[in-house]
């Protein structure tokens, strides 16, 4: 009887599994999830020149073309860029974003298994990744962080901390310090530009995150504050590279702000943070200005004194004012000193369209054409309410990638990943004609590979040629597309 009812229970348990197995195949059949197809694979064609494009319509987003682009020497009538490798300028440090605090909230809040393949995609050098390779960050909070704060608050808003006993980057141990140790490890050599939006509120005129300028009585602290700032990221592991003494500071309009002159910030770096910096053994680049470039006499003025030039590496640009055009003539007047492009944002009010062709001719081309070393877009990420951002800081700031309950990949993406996946640290800006119609700029990298950027700023299809070592290859690229080459 025992031996009879074993029996039955094991015919009972398999009929169970059969069943079970049976509505689960078919729950799966019903779900909406339908069998793959299977991909014919893409034979690649025989080509000299390999070709990315982005078009308006968003049909093509950083997609490699297929087809066949061969140098010749068969000549037609339309139009040739000509790239010539033995003409060189500026070296180039690299293309990327601002990590704001808010971008690192939102990135470190992800799942691992959705926030590993995100940075390897971000920051790798492989096929599938775009090979970031500039960030900037805020010294303290910027308007994209959840809220006003520096790294030595006087909590009774009345005190002082003249020896800086509170400093501390604690406040960066949850989201920021975490992710950038993250990125470290995807790419070793990341560069990084660090600034502050404002001074701690007891070093300012009017004690308060917002506007004011920085009491002259605290200058010497407040280079102090810079100098244990480096240090202290340099003990996590983190390299700055260069900071500015203060982002955007003719502008009082933002929180946190904080307004500094051009004479005031010639003062504060030959007295002060020049000195600190070097007696403090800090290699870390002082860049001036970082705000737009309707007003080059600001940078223009520092580098006029003596006193602070011997402390500056350059100069740094925003276009929210302003030609790009205007920064070739700083290069002109100080061609040791470096240039670079450190902000720039997409708003959600944009359109895709209007966006790819302004960034990518007033920015990429237009910046590096001007003598700038990198191009640093505003915020990596935002949510889907454009946060977060402090309490009258930009609402309306788009971050190159929407993170919410799925990710999306928006303009500002494709516009730095056109240079960034293809234009290597230490490449060279190269030769290349000029054409009002079809805006472009050459790289020579450093492995021997060049690269051209081209974009159609005009509403038609355009043909052209790129033309190089006596011969050309044609492509045409569609009204408002931008197209990488690489050979």
């Amino acid at each position: 009887m025992k031996v009879k009812n074993k029996q039955f229970l094991v015919a009972s348990s398999l009929l169970f599994v059969f069943l079970a197995a049976a509505i689960g195949c078919s729950k799966k059949s019903t779900s909406g999830v339908q069998p793959v197809n299977p991909v014919t694979p893409v034979t690649p064609v025989k080509t000299d020149v390999s070709m990315w494009l982005t078009t308006p319509d968003r049909q093509s987003l950083l997609q490699k073309q297929n087809i066949s682009l061969l140098f010749g020497t068969t000549t037609n009538q339309n139009p040739t860029i000509n790239v010539d490798t033995t003409q060189t300028y500026q070296s180039i440090d690299g293309f990327g974003f601002a990590l704001t605090g808010g971008s690192a909230t939102l990135i470190n809040q992800l799942p691992t298994a959705q926030q590993g393949p995100l940075l390897t995609e971000l920051f790798g050098t492989d096929s599938t990744s775009i090979g970031i390779s500039y960030l900037r960050i805020s010294i303290g909070a910027s308007d994209l962080s959840a809220s006003d704060f520096t790294y030595d608050d006087v909590t009774d808003g009345t005190g002082t901390d003249l020896g800086l006993k509170n400093f501390s980057i604690s406040a960066e141990q949850t989201d920021l310090i975490p992710i950038l140790k993250k990125i470290l490890a995807i790419n070793p050599s990341i560069k990084i530009i660090a600034t502050p939006w404002t001074a701690p509120s007891w070093m300012k005129s009017n004690n308060s995150f917002s506007q004011g300028s920085l009491d002259t009585a605290y200058y010497n602290v407040y280079a102090q504050y810079f100098v244990k700032y480096i240090q202290a990221m340099q003990q996590q592991g983190i390299t700055i590279t260069a900071i500015t003494p203060q982002n955007e500071p003719l502008n009082a309009n933002n929180n946190p702000s904080m307004v500094m002159q051009p004479n005031e910030e010639d003062n504060f770096v030959k007295n002060n943070l020049g000195p600190a910096f070097a007696n403090a053994g800090l290699t870390t680049k002082i860049i001036v200005y970082d705000h737009n470039a309707d007003r080059t006499d600001y940078p223009l003025t520092i580098l006029a004194d003596q006193a602070a030039y011997q402390y500056v590496d350059g100069s740094a640009f925003h276009l929210y004012a302003g030609d790009i055009s205007a920064l070739t003539p700083v290069h002109t007047a100080y061609p040791t000193k470096n240039l670079y492009f450190t902000e720039i944002y997409t708003a959600s009010t944009g359109s895709f369209s209007g966006d790819l062709a302004w960034h990518l001719n007033n920015i990429i081309i237009g910046a590096t054409r001007n003598w700038c070393k990198n191009v640093i877009e505003w915020n990596l990420a935002s949510d889907p309410n454009f946060g977060p951002h402090t309490s009258g800081g930009c609402s309306t700031c788009q971050g190159a990638l929407t993170i919410g309950s799925f990710i999306s990949r928006n303009v500002s993406y494709y516009i730095i990943a056109h240079a960034s996946k293809f234009v290597r640290p230490g490449a060279v800006r190269i030769a290349s004609d000029a054409n009002t119609n079809l805006p472009n700029v050459a790289f020579k990298n450093p492995d021997g590979s060049k690269v051209l950027i081209v974009l159609n700023n005009t509403t038609s299809a355009q043909a052209f040629n790129i033309g190089f070592n006596s011969k050309i290859v044609s492509n045409t690229l569609a009204a408002g597309a931008v197209a990488s080459y690489k050979w």
